[in-house]
């Protein structure tokens, strides 16, 4: 029996909904269970995927008529998903060992999007994930990720598409030597309201992890970002940062951005920080006498800002496609 219809609706009060209310990502009603189209994903098997008491991810498993399940063994994917139609959704299920790589790609028309992901890493996966969605798509994204005993987990990811994106990204780290490095960027323009969230939980000692998540904000857009870091009892020799930057380019643009720290074990290393500031005009001025316009200086300093939330990434092949695909983001909007 699905579990979505018995699950409260949650308040505005819960840090993971203040921004993004569970009635406003929603598709239709509340109370409804909408038909959804499959989203069409390149590769994998058929599988099937538990259901979850978290209303998000429980949704998209209610609603989802695709799952499939990828393993990957010292391998390179690049996985697309296409989503089209009025409403589409679909789960994934990730297994990953050895010394892997993955690009994943979620694009198209469809006017609501919902991805769920479980994934456990063995080994080093590096992965990307590209909301490449059109400008006036709603997507919901729930990930969960369990990294084992010496295993790494490194993601990039770039949000370019969309107007209403929720990101509820969710981290384990499970064994001892388990590593986590992220970076998250996301470009705001228009009307985009772009709200991510990350939890990040070191469940025992001798464990590392770094978020960064870099937002620029233009015209009317809003991003959010909350992270919340939880370094458990006993969990001690860990270490642990998190930084939220904004960039504002408009007077109407807004940003959030709110890292939490829960330490329960004494001797381990956490930190966190956030910074918004307006675009630099000394900047724009320089750039301009060399010729470019207002909207070529500024696509510049956005490409340089985002691309700095990858600065922890080490594999050179995730690095390459972020810029190419950000590249081609920030020409397309120049170009208008």
């Amino acid at each position: 029996m699905m579990q979505y219809p018995q699950i409260s609706i949650p308040p505005r009060s819960e840090h993971l909904w203040r921004y993004t209310p569970w009635k406003r990502i929603h598709p239709t009603k509340v109370v409804e269970m909408p038909d959804s189209d499959p989203i069409r994903i390149s590769s994998g098997v058929d599988s099937n995927m538990d259901d979850s008491d978290e209303i998000a991810r429980s949704f998209i498993h209610a609603i989802s008529k695709t799952c499939k399940k990828i393993i990957l063994k010292d391998e390179t994917l690049e996985l697309d998903l296409r989503c089209s139609g009025h409403i589409c959704s679909g789960e994934l299920n990730i297994e990953s060992s050895g010394n892997s790589t993955l690009i994943i790609r979620i694009s198209g028309d469809a006017g609501w999007t919902g991805v769920r992901i479980l994934g456990t890493v063995k080994g080093s996966l590096s992965m990307a994930t590209i909301n490449d969605l059109s400008s006036d798509s709603h997507f919901l994204r729930c990930e969960d990720w369990i990294v084992d005993r010496d295993s790494e987990l490194e993601f990039a990811n770039l949000s370019a598409g969309g107007f209403l994106n929720k990101s509820d990204i969710r981290v384990d780290l499970k064994g001892k030597g388990a590593q986590m490095r992220a970076g998250i960027a996301s470009n705001g323009y228009s009307f985009k309201h772009d709200d991510h969230h990350v939890e990040i939980k070191h469940c025992v000692g001798n464990t590392e992890s770094s978020l960064v998540m870099h937002a620029t904000c233009n015209d009317s857009s809003h991003s959010v970002g909350t992270g919340l870091l939880t370094i458990c009892e006993g969990a001690d020799g860990s270490d642990a940062g998190q930084v939220f930057r904004n960039l504002l380019l408009s007077e109407k643009s807004r940003a959030e951005a709110i890292p939490e720290l829960e330490v329960l074990a004494d001797d381990v290393k956490a930190a966190h920080g956030a910074a918004s500031a307006p675009i630099d005009v000394d900047q724009i001025h320089y750039l301009a006498s060399r010729g470019l316009s207002y909207e070529e200086a500024a696509a510049l300093i956005v490409e340089g800002f985002l691309m700095d939330a990858f600065r922890e990434i080490k594999s050179e092949e995730i690095v390459d496609a972020m810029r190419t695909r950000l590249l081609v983001h920030l020409e397309c909007l120049v170009n208008g």
